[in-house]
């Protein structure tokens, strides 16, 4: 799909473009939590089945399952969130730009807040694809128990094959990902319909009376298993996180015409079958199949399960961009996959972070049981910070009175609080798995926004006004710099000082060009930019000028293919005789520098591992000049 498609006003889609595009948000928006089902209700079931399983339980679990899905996923995100948009765009940094705006004195809760959910969601990127994948091929066993012991080995297969294939892109199979996962709740629904007349008493799940008075009168007990009713609602982020590429409308379809429906009849046929045979718990999911069709839903299952993996993959790829574009991470090495879509992308560095870390849980971990353990924490951690900066977009941008807030949010956070909860019972039994990835990313990008902020300020304190600059510089006098022909472009985060490469030149070459370029770069908090609001002139001498050019946090930042849109406004040089000079800092760790010690070497860690800024800036390589520095910070 092209940009263009993505971004269409939901008002002015017509029915077959709505129906295209629902059928496109099936496939990657709601591969996660289309893949709950395999595990979910096996989970559930678990903790209230060591003492023996009475009907009543069964019925009280697929109840607060139901449930689940209708508060969390049908109100709070199809209903609510998905109306939070930043132009278009969702996800929790999206929304973090967005507040930022209008961040009334408390800007740092806000961006912890934003990373921390962000930090969560990169968690969930390393344990969708090991759980739904071995929950998939774990399937096997019930067609032949001489497989059991290659389980292992096909899912780290199959996970090693979709890392590999990240690179050349996922648009060609892109279009068959909807078409299955569409065929994938085809079956769901079916196979649920087939199993719910095994005891239509399950019907009575509907009624939130048994989930509410299970979780009352089950205490401790009705909270463990809230934790794992949770696993219903895992990718519901993508939801909100994947609204700009398919619009909130498609979206909104897709759940009430196939998702939700296919997601209620397979659980309450799942219930049912437990209610008729309470043997089958053991794996109700794959049990609800004939023995013949095992095989074929295995197949199908993995390969929904890859679509899955592949959306969140996909999600991480993109949270990094807008990370890095909204400076909570280092330059990365973006690479482009399609000539047509800007959202198909593949950052090597994070392929390979979250493949070994991937291959670490399906091997640490072995079986979808004990992974599912691990898995809620992520997700509840996402759900609630989306909540808590939910609070803050409706108090400031719908301008709902802080009572109408309340009313309305305080009760979905609660539940969330409580879910959360149920979930940090499991700490000790691989619950700390997910805890310990959102801490690491968290302290990451912390490090990384709060050393550049350091960084800035010390360097302030030794820059030269660029306006006293230009007016010593064009003085005539003995000691004038020699000039030579064609443009100089000097790339700087602060344009109202004189660039270090424009120094270290003057000081070492004694040269000035006839035409000098100051380029600031500013990623602002909008998903996209106008063409007309893409750049800013000033000249400030014959020989000076201050260019800015504005990038969306989704938007690739191709300078050169910028530049050349400016030179048709009337900034005119020519490209061959022009030159970029960039200031290459080496970073010295100083004790006093406002950091402790470790950070200040994560922070240079993390410097000296970031792109080349003129490869990521798409400079034309040999027309590139790098003058170094020492700083110390």
């Amino acid at each position: 799909m092209s940009d263009e498609t993505h971004h269409s006003p939901d008002g002015k889609m017509n029915a077959g473009k709505l129906a295209y595009l629902a059928l496109g948000s099936i496939g990657v928006v709601y591969g996660d939590i289309g893949t709950s089902p395999l595990y979910a209700f096996r989970e559930a079931l678990k903790p209230v089945a060591a003492d023996g399983l009475t009907r009543g339980e069964v019925i009280s679990v697929i109840s607060l399952m139901f449930w689940t899905l209708t508060i969390i996923v049908t109100i709070k995100y199809v209903l609510f969130l998905l109306r939070a948009d930043n132009d278009g765009e969702g996800g929790t940094l999206s929304l973090l730009a967005l507040l930022m705006k209008t961040a009334n004195g408390h800007t740092a809760i806000l961006m912890l807040l934003g990373l921390m959910g962000a930090a969560l969601f990169l968690g969930d990127a390393m344990i969708t694809p090991a759980l739904s994948v071995l929950s998939a091929v774990e399937g096997l066993k019930l067609v032949t128990p001489s497989l059991t012991d290659y389980i292992v080995p096909i899912s780290v297969a199959i996970m090693a094959l979709l890392f590999a294939i990240q690179s050349h892109g996922t648009g060609a199979v892109a279009r068959f990902f909807g078409p299955i996962m569409a065929l994938w709740f085809i079956v769901l629904g079916l196979a649920g319909i087939m199993h719910i007349s095994d005891d239509f008493s399950i019907l009575a799940a509907l009624n939130p009376y048994y989930a509410v008075s299970f979780l009352v009168r089950e205490g401790f007990l009705g909270v463990v298993v809230l934790g794992a009713v949770f696993l219903t609602v895992t990718g519901a982020e993508a939801l909100y996180a994947d609204l700009g590429h398919f619009g909130r409308r498609p979206i909104q379809w897709a759940w009430f015409a196939l998702v939700f429906p296919s997601l209620t009849l397979n659980y309450f046929g799942q219930g049912a079958l437990v209610l008729r045979d309470p043997m089958a718990m053991s794996d109700p999911f794959f049990l609800i199949f004939p023995h013949w069709a095992i095989l074929p839903v295995v197949i199908l299952a993995t390969l929904a399960t890859i679509i899955a993996s592949q959306a969140v993959i996909t999600g991480a790829f993109s949270l990094t961009r807008q990370a890095i574009h909204l400076g909570f991470l280092p330059r990365m090495e973006i690479l482009f996959t399609s000539e047509t879509n800007t959202g198909q992308i593949f950052l090597p560095s994070v392929n390979a972070v979250l493949f070994f870390g991937v291959i670490f849980l399906v091997l640490s971990f072995k079986t979808s049981d004990a992974l599912a353990i691990a898995y809620g924490i992520s997700v509840t951690g996402a759900m609630v910070v989306t909540s808590i900066m939910a609070f803050e977009f409706v108090r400031v941008r719908w301008n709902w009175s802080l009572p109408m807030a309340v009313g309305v949010l305080a009760p979905l956070v609660l539940l969330e609080f409580v879910f959360l909860g149920a979930n940090l019972l499991k700490i000790r039994d691989g619950g700390y798995v997910p805890v310990l990835m959102a801490t690491a990313f968290t302290v990451i990008m912390w490090t990384w926004r709060r050393g550049t902020a350091l960084l800035m300020e010390k360097t302030r304190h030794t820059d030269i006004p660029l306006s006293s600059f230009v007016s010593s510089i064009e003085r005539k006098s003995d000691h004038s710099p020699a000039h030579v022909p064609g443009t100089a472009i000097f790339l700087t985060s602060d344009p109202e000082s004189a660039p270090a490469a424009l120094l270290h030149n003057l000081k070492h070459n004694h040269v000035l060009h006839d035409k000098n370029v100051i380029l600031t770069i500013r990623t602002i908090n909008k998903p996209r930019v106008a063409q007309e609001d893409r750049y800013s002139v000033d000249k400030v001498s014959d020989r000076f000028s201050i260019v800015e050019l504005r990038f969306g946090f989704m938007e690739s930042q191709n300078v050169s293919q910028a530049l050349a849109t400016l030179r048709k406004t009337g900034l005119k040089f020519d490209i061959m005789s022009t030159s970029f000079y960039l200031g290459r800092r080496k970073l010295v760790p100083d004790a006093k520098s406002g950091m402790p010690h470790w950070q200040d070497r994560l922070y240079i860690a993390l410097a000296n591992a970031a792109t080349d800024p003129s490869d990521y800036f798409r400079l034309p390589a040999n027309r590139v000049v790098e003058l170094g520095s020492h700083v110390i910070i």
